[in-house]
């Protein structure tokens, strides 16, 4: 049984794709057939060296073979349908689900099954398409990313990432420095600085990271953000939006009332597959007021040395440890062993357009 991985034509190595080619690699290395099928070019694709690369025009898949498609993608998924081969949709993000569907297409018409990239996202496709999925989480480098030996004295870094709705992170900033903080904590403040994470490659996000004491998390929608989760592992204090996705793993540690009492409505993952608690200040999507409350509270945690800063980071980091790359690893070898590649809705099997 082989397996391709179709690669989108992306201008850059976004962290979707880099998830897929981990994928890739991981399965590559404990002997299953793969191969890359990228829609224009061929790489490089330096997180996946040793995985055979195959151009789109040389595709021939069989009916045994596995024809894996990002769900953004959803008119590539046509050589796989052609010749009835098993094709699998893996869900990195439930706000692109629906969003590339030809007219007239609706899922339960294509003989897919499906992947979701966290518990939410999967309890948002079993919602939406009545279709019960397997997860398969991402991971990161926690040889890279991970704690430092101390963290600057005298100031207060907050690091974030502008590419991640810009408009509101700088609403956030604006609010934030136009509060004045309360006297006793502006009697010991240090300044405040912020670390743009803007055009680095992995190792350059780690060494900001290293320096920062809070990380502000802007992104959404999100089917399992990995940021927040590398801020984590660095010792930061994560404070923000969750993007839907990021509550696969996000708990609240801000419980003093007004925004501090936010909570998700829908079910999250049972106590027992998550080994810790509050790690983190969360707050609405787009609720920019509510982010810069929680942004100052978490300042000031740093600020006065409070109480509930130290076991923050420490279920912080306790949460980066369940998502390193070798569970990931260990997960994507476990699921292509058993053949447990998700469910699918009914289906009426509709023929889709090949032009992608």
């Amino acid at each position: 049984m082989r397996t391709f991985f179709f690669i989108p034509p992306l201008g850059k190595t976004s962290g979707g794709l880099a998830v897929l080619l981990a994928m890739a690699r991981h399965l590559h290395q404990a002997g299953f057939p793969v191969c890359l099928v990228p829609r224009e070019g061929l790489g490089p694709f330096d997180l996946a060296p040793d995985v055979p690369i195959l151009p789109w025009d040389a595709l021939e898949l069989a009916s045994d073979d596995i024809w894996l498609v990002p769900e953004g993608w959803p008119n590539a998924l046509a050589p796989g349908l052609k010749v009835a081969a098993r094709c699998v949709v893996y869900c990195q993000n439930w706000a692109y689900l629906f969003s590339s569907l030809p007219p007239g297409v609706t899922w339960d018409r294509l003989n897919v099954s499906f992947l979701a990239v966290s518990q939410p996202v999967a309890w948002f496709m079993e919602q939406t398409l009545g279709v019960k999925c397997s997860v398969l989480r991402p991971g990161i480098d926690l040889a890279r990313f991970a704690l430092p030996e101390e963290k600057p004295a005298n100031v207060v870094n907050i690091a974030y990432m502008p590419r991640k709705n810009k408009a509101l992170a700088r609403q956030i900033r604006e609010i934030f420095e136009a509060r004045r903080l309360p006297p006793d904590v502006a009697r010991l403040a240090p300044p405040i600085k912020w670390i743009e994470i803007a055009g680095q490659d992995q190792a350059g996000v780690a060494r900001l990271l290293a320096d920062a004491h809070i990380f502000l998390a802007t992104g959404f929608p999100e089917g399992c953000p990995l940021p927040p989760l590398e801020a984590m592992a660095s010792g930061c204090l994560p404070v923000g939006f969750s993007g839907f996705g990021g509550w696969d793993y996000m708990r609240q540690a801000w419980n003093s009332g007004l925004a501090g009492n936010f909570s998700p409505w829908f079910p999250l993952r049972p106590a027992e597959d998550t080994p810790w608690q509050g790690n983190g200040l969360w707050t609405a999507d787009a609720d920019t007021i509510a982010a810069a409350l929680a942004l100052a509270e978490a300042a000031s945690w740093w600020i006065r040395r409070d109480p509930r800063l130290a076991p923050a980071l420490v279920n912080a980091r306790r949460t980066a440890q369940h998502y390193g790359v070798e569970r990931q690893r260990d997960r994507v070898v476990e699921l292509w062993g058993q053949g447990d590649l998700g469910g699918a809705p009914p289906s009426t099997h509709l023929p889709i357009d090949s032009n992608v």
